[in-house]
């Protein structure tokens, strides 16, 4: 049972990561290779937070969300100029200033008065606590799964509320014709300002649930590998509806599990799992473009 919970973990964890990709992605149009960088930030801020500041959990997780939305900045203000092939090479500019800012905080070059060996650098932040509710310290995997099931309920909550709005629907025709909605008097760049500003907050919730029931985070959390596969979740699934994300979350996690149950020796699995996603990349590319449960393909 607690193998089945933790995969449960595992998948509302990610399906936060892709839903909140989704309205970058999906909605504005915009595909970006810095997610994960957005996902660490909230995993360390969290873990920094409970470990030095002793804090709890939602006020530590708060201040990931918020730190992460002011970042988010690093992307929103560069996509009023900057559009396709050139917004994803921003977006990787961000994805190695952050990850490098995650490795080199034990470098003296790197230390702010008392803010120095914040990150320990490649070795991570290890012995983080996980979260307490009402004086109870969630230790089990059946408690932090009922925690990460409602915090993947609440922001899927948010995720659909703000796809049914106006703006949401703004979004999507920024997306299809950016002129078109400037021509209404639209204020386009606000709204990329808001939906990276919510994306990259959504991601840091997941960051620090992660953080909190792994109990360790490493640089290696915003490595551009993290990204691209948060990237595939979105693509797989299908962009620019609700379930797409959900759907691309549950194929690829389902993947390596299947690998397990084979009993494929470990030393070949993570080729395997590798060979699996690019094959099924290639596959959709041809057949489906706009993914498993996709509206919109991907320009």
């Amino acid at each position: 049972m607690n193998y089945e919970l933790h995969l449960l973990v595992y998948f509302a964890i990610y399906v936060i990561v892709a839903l909140s990709l989704n309205i970058v992605v999906g909605y504005c149009g915009l595909i970006t290779l810095s997610h994960a960088s957005y996902f660490a930030i909230g995993a360390y801020a969290c873990s920094l937070a409970m470990l030095k500041l002793h804090w709890a959990f939602f006020p530590a997780t708060l201040l990931g969300v918020s730190i992460s939305a002011v970042l988010s900045l690093a992307l929103s203000i560069p996509s009023w100029r900057f559009k396709g092939d050139q917004f994803v090479l921003v977006s990787l500019v961000v994805q190695v200033v952050i990850l490098s800012l995650l490795n080199n905080w034990t470098n003296p070059r790197f230390e702010f008065g008392t803010l120095q060996n914040l990150t320990n650098g490649s070795f991570g932040i290890v012995g983080i606590p996980r979260p307490s509710l009402f004086g109870t310290t969630l230790d089990t995997i059946p408690s932090m799964a009922i925690l990460a099931v409602t915090l993947m309920l609440g922001c899927g909550l948010l995720a659909f509320l703000l796809k049914a709005s106006p703006w949401g629907r703004l979004l999507k025709c920024i997306r299809d014709d950016e002129l078109a909605a400037r021509g209404l008097g639209k204020n386009v760049r606000m709204a990329k300002v808001q939906a990276l500003a919510i994306a990259c907050g959504m991601a840091a919730v997941a960051g620090a649930l992660y953080a909190t029931y792994v109990g360790y985070i490493d640089p290696s959390a915003a490595g551009i590998d993290q990204s691209i596969l948060m990237l595939c979740y979105v693509i797989v699934g299908g962009v620019g509806n609700f379930r797409g994300p959900i759907v691309g979350v549950f194929v690829l996690l389902a993947i390596p599990e299947a690998l397990r149950f084979a009993h494929v020796p470990d030393a070949s699995a993570a080729n395997l799992q590798l060979i699996a996603y690019g094959a099924l990349l290639i596959t959709l590319m041809h057949v489906r473009p706009q993914g498993l449960a996709g509206e919109y393909r991907i320009r």
